[in-house]
């Protein structure tokens, strides 16, 4: 493996141990994208360090079994923003007003 990579793997796992981040966040630090900072952290790391690599797969599973929520997180802020906005704009007669719910309700009158 040449020396760039090792040193980049080697960052990548002290940053994900460090701030806790996703692949994403990482490969976004790192200006890589997200395949190579899993295949990094995957196959790459446990070569170079078997210790480095059970603290990173602790991280990363524990952001897998996070990540239904932050998604949920992400659709109800989506929703909100949306409502705010309309609500801001209701004056204005050009405004869609089909704001609609999961369930097909309206989100405001």
């Amino acid at each position: 493996m040449q020396e760039y990579i090792e040193k980049r793997v080697m960052e990548i796992c002290e940053y994900i141990i460090e701030t806790g981040a996703t692949v994403r966040q990482a490969a976004a630090q790192f200006g890589v994208s997200k395949s190579t900072v899993h295949k990094d952290l995957t196959e790459r790391l446990p070569e170079l360090n078997k210790e480095q690599f059970e603290k990173v797969k602790a991280v990363l599973d524990n952001n897998k079994a996070e990540r239904h929520l932050r998604g949920g997180e992400a659709t109800r802020q989506k929703y909100a923003h949306r409502a705010q906005l309309w609500a801001k704009n209701e004056k204005n007669p050009n405004f869609a007003r089909n704001m609609t719910c999961i369930r097909n309700k309206k989100i405001l009158k």
